[in-house]
């Protein structure tokens, strides 16, 4: 199991990307959360097998239909467990 931290920057607040990336974490089963920040940016952390992290990742940098993703920062960070997606905490 590994765990990433990831800040979405760009037109990424106001189009649903929060839901939608509950919607894709669900698919591809990881854990972990996702919020808005005050600075526009989203943030997530994301755990599960590498694979479907790293898909998790790629859809990040997507983002939703709508959403305007200009780049994201990607660090790893320790893997707590995390039992299904959340928005918000």
């Amino acid at each position: 199991m590994i765990r990433m931290r990831v800040i979405v920057h760009g037109g990424v607040q106001g189009v649903g990307f929060r839901y939608s990336a509950q919607l894709e974490a669900d698919r591809l089963g990881v854990a972990g959360w996702v919020r808005n920040r005050a600075d526009g940016t989203v943030e997530a952390e994301v755990e599960g097998d590498a694979a479907s992290v790293q898909a998790m990742l790629d859809w990040l940098a997507q983002g939703p239909r709508g959403a305007v993703v200009q780049g994201t920062d990607v660090t790893e960070v320790e893997p707590t467990g995390d039992r299904g997606f959340r928005i918000g905490f």
